[in-house]
């Protein structure tokens, strides 16, 4: 799936347009729509995508690339699925690649100071295990204040079955290590060989092998040494030719062991450039003659001279011009790097000695140099552990961070777990290392979170469940008559606009409709049935009649027996059944239970 401008991925990235495209996939300029910030989407070819081996070491890398916390690392802040493809979501970088740079040109300091960084990124990503397989120019992009970024940590790996695909990775093949370039497994040295490849490029402008194909390119590696910068720049010093050759030695174990020691080595090649071996000298009678002349002329000039020289003030400057300014006047440098939280990184904030200072001459002075200069270069704020501070209040991690060297930026959060004012966690997390200086935010529990309840009197009951279910709140109801009908919520506890814990119960008061009218039921027993029934219909019940015959004649005719008996409270319309008795004579007995209405008494 191609994006296009406008689109917005995962619901949350608008694109806005292409900002270059590579053999695995396209790279887009989006904005994230959730938070005020740029960010750059790597979306990954279809074809890579519909391997699943491939995808699943993409997101396993792409994870491992996300924990890279570095100055000189792109953040990795998110990964996706876009269509039938995956993306990565990572910071947009303003600035130049170093394609770019190189296509300009850049000058030795330029090139090592650069190099330099690249390394500082790739030895932080070793140590946590992470290769990053394609180093190459257009992986590093540079902006104004020199500041150089690694992009792709971890993302990219390709295999030889790639190399030899048409078009896969052609342009990348000329960063690979011999071993990579033959499927072998990579490791840490491969990525210094490709860095080794970055330096030779920056400081000639070509690369060390070329071919018309990656075979040849190859084959190149592994049959033929390379030509020494020098031999294509001049100012390229014998140190630093010696420093590029070993970063590109055929068999990783005699490269560099780790960035470290290859940013040693770049930082002892500035120092002490080297010179480049004198030609021999011709006509040997005539140059003894002028030989014993000018050592005439020396001894009487270097005694009448001064042996000291004034020694540039490069305080304040970088520590690569620095280096070139006092070299270029002829004075050896040693730098001494050291963390200063004061200082900009890669500045001089020292140097011994300064002003005036005594030369180093020999016997009468026929000989002198120049005195070494050491430079106290500042390492920026430098790494340290942020502390873990998750539970503790916040006054205390505020100032626990801080004494640590970190600044911070604290954000509130709910939580049911942890307790109000307390600390739920960090980022960067405890234990991880960061740069002194940089931001730590903290995310203090504001406890439990807080809803208001919702207005659900005059909702039915289902309404009212669902208004509060909604709001993340419980219910309770209990019954009661109302002239509201039925069902229908009369009441609330607690009231409408209330704030309350997440979860909290509402308890709902809920119609049952209008109460029932209760009458008693008067008495009927010696009535006669018409009499009966009209008190009964005074009394707003319903007479229900039935006979039985009796031998007492007084009965006859009149209410012997009634159901429910007089005073019983019974609903408003309720039937009562009233007995009416039938004289018989004696011998003629019997009982009579057909129900009738009409009368049968006698007043």
């Amino acid at each position: 799936m191609r994006l296009e401008e406008g689109m917005v991925v995962d619901g949350r990235y608008r694109v806005e347009y292409l900002i270059g495209s590579g053999g695995m996939a396209d790279v887009w300029l989006a904005e994230d729509l959730e938070l005020p910030r740029r960010v750059a989407l790597k979306v990954l070819h279809e074809r890579y995508a519909r391997d699943p081996e491939f995808i699943a070491r993409f997101r396993r890398e792409a994870e491992s690339a996300a924990s890279l916390q570095h100055v000189n690392i792109v953040s990795i802040f998110d990964r996706g699925q876009v269509g039938d493809t995956y993306y990565i979501a990572m910071a947009y970088l303003e600035g130049r690649t170093l394609r770019d740079l190189i296509s300009l040109g850049l000058t030795p300091p330029e090139s090592v100071a650069i190099v330099r960084q690249i390394l500082e990124a790739a030895g932080f990503a070793h140590r946590h295990g992470v290769v990053h397989r394609d180093l190459k120019p257009l992986n590093v992009i540079v902006d104004e204040t020199g500041l150089a970024t690694v992009t792709d940590f971890g993302i990219a790996r390709a295999g030889i079955s790639e190399i030899t695909e048409e078009g896969s990775i052609m342009g990348t093949v000329h960063y690979l290590s011999p071993e990579q370039a033959q499927g072998y497994e990579v490791s840490p040295q491969s990525d210094l060989y490709s860095i080794g490849v970055i330096l030779y490029e920056c400081l000639t402008g070509r690369v060390p092998f070329d071919g018309e194909t990656a075979v040849a390119v190859t084959l190149q590696q592994l049959r033929e040494d390379p030509v020494p910068p020098s031999y294509y720049n001049p100012a390229v010093s014998p140190a630093l030719d010696a420093v590029v050759l070993r970063a590109l030695q055929r068999e990783p174990y005699e490269r560099y062991p780790d960035a470290d020691s290859f940013i040693a080595a770049l930082d002892e090649a500035e120092a002490d450039p080297g010179e480049p071996p004198a030609e021999p000298k011709k006509w040997w009678k005539w140059a003894l003659v002028a030989a014993a002349v000018l050592v005439g002329l020396l001894v009487a000039w270097a005694a009448t001279r001064s042996h000291t020289v004034e020694v540039p003030d490069v305080v304040g400057s970088t520590s690569d011009s620095a280096v070139s300014k006092l070299n270029a006047e002829g004075f050896k440098v040693e730098v001494d790097r050291e963390h200063n939280p004061k200082v900009p990184n890669n500045q001089v904030f020292k140097q011994d000695p300064s002003g005036e200072a005594d030369q180093d001459c020999n016997f009468l002075g026929f000989s002198c140099s120049n005195p070494t200069v050491t430079l106290k270069v500042s390492g920026g704020p430098g790494q340290a552990e942020v502390p873990d501070v998750v539970g503790e209040s916040q006054d205390d991690a505020e100032q626990e961070i801080k004494d640590a060297g970190f600044t911070t930026n604290v954000e509130t959060e709910a939580s049911s777990d942890v307790d109000s004012g307390l600390v739920i966690s960090t980022d960067p997390a405890g234990g991880e290392t960061a740069r002194r200086g940089s931001e730590v935010t903290i995310t203090v529990s504001s406890g439990v979170e807080q809803v208001k309840v919702p207005p659900v009197v005059g909702m039915t009951l289902n309404a009212a469940k669902q208004q509060l279910s909604a709001a993340g709140l419980e219910f309770s109801s209990s019954q009661e008559s109302s002239d509201r009908p039925k069902n229908e919520v009369t009441g609330q506890s607690p009231d409408a606009g209330t704030s309350v814990d997440a979860g909290s119960t509402v308890n709902l008061t809920v119609s049952s409709g209008p109460a029932e009218t209760k009458v008693a039921v008067p008495p009927l027993v010696g009535l006669t049935q018409a009499d009966a029934e009209s008190q009964l219909s005074s009394a707003g019940l319903v007479a229900s009649v039935q006979t039985q015959s009796t031998s007492i004649q007084p009965q006859d005719g009149r209410v012997i027996d009634q159901s429910p008996s007089q005073g019983t409270q019974v609903a408003d319309g309720s039937t009562v059944v009233i007995t009416i008795g039938r004289y018989e004579a004696s011998g003629t007995g019997g009982n009579d239970n057909g129900g009738s209405s009409g009368g049968l008494g006698v007043d």
